[in-house]
């Protein structure tokens, strides 16, 4: 009986540096995912976090039914099961944590198409504005190109008026 409750108690003392373990390589993880900025890389960081979460869960459901078959004190099992409550919280905790990346990427992503949509419409109108102004330019450069020719009639005009008083 002792020998066997030293067992259980190994065992524990062992799966517990697992789990500390777990949670050291999913906080890892998690900081992995904050630091990196580009959104495809995102996106696979974030598969590879969940196939790992995934399997990190289904290691911790078979280490919990072996244990749960192996425990005999009822005691023992109510530890066992707040200690895999514990892990169930911190892949919640993760996932929603994942969730709410996704929705920032997914709110950055429609930000930046909206930005893309409010660029392209400004162009466009700088765009009719420059050919507006060309076109008010080639006017008024007609404009000036006319009064020109209009000055040098008059200039012409009064000249011979002068030369005609002078000969009158």
């Amino acid at each position: 009986m002792e020998a066997s409750f030293s067992e259980m108690r190994n065992e524990l003392q062992s799966r517990d540096a697992l789990w500390r373990r777990i949670q050291l390589e999913c906080k890892q993880l998690h900081t992995e995912l904050l630091k990196i900025r580009e959104y495809k890389d995102m996106q696979e960081i974030q598969i590879k976090h969940q196939s790992s979460c995934v399997q990190l869960t289904e290691q911790l459901e078979n280490k919990n039914t072996e244990l749960l078959l192996s425990a005999q004190s009822q005691e023992h099992q109510r530890e066992e099961l707040s200690k895999i409550n514990h892990v169930y919280r911190e892949e919640q905790y993760h996932r929603s944590e994942q969730e709410r990346m996704k929705t920032e990427i997914s709110d950055l992503t429609e930000e930046l198409h909206q930005k893309e949509i409010t660029i392209a419409t400004i162009m466009e109108k700088a765009s009719l504005l420059e050919r507006q102004l060309k076109m008010e330019l080639e006017i008024k450069d007609k404009l000036l190109a006319k009064q020109q020719l209009l000055d040098l009639q008059y200039k012409v005009i009064k000249s011979e008026n002068t030369h005609l008083k002078e000969m009158v």
